[in-house]
């Protein structure tokens, strides 16, 4: 199997013109993540006023952490130059989760 043959699958599934996009597109995701993970600390410190963690600390996290990671994506999107990309992949992404809403 060839090594390169999964960044050519994203490549296709994200509609990419090319390669370094999708490295560029990982790289952002990859930012996202990281401050994410590292601003968690100082967000359950305000929330809670130390670093200890419950459950419901736990979920009222996720909830304020997600539209935050939702904008960290656009502005780190943005700073790299593929603002259109993470754009269109947020309201895919609000597309679905209103549609699971709908169901119901």
């Amino acid at each position: 199997m060839n090594k390169t043959s999964w960044i050519l699958r994203l490549k296709e599934k994200w509609n990419l013109g090319n390669t370094w996009q999708v490295v560029v597109v990982l790289i952002v995701f990859a930012c996202t993540g990281f401050t994410v993970l590292f601003l968690k600390r100082p967000i359950l410190e305000l929330i809670t006023g130390s670093d200890n963690t419950s459950t419901v600390t736990t979920i009222v996290y996720y909830l304020l952490i997600l539209p935050f990671y939702n904008i960290l994506l656009l502005m780190y999107g943005f700073v790299f130059g593929q603002f259109r990309f993470f754009w269109n992949f947020e309201k895919r992404f609000f597309k679905r989760i209103i549609s699971i809403f709908k169901k119901h």
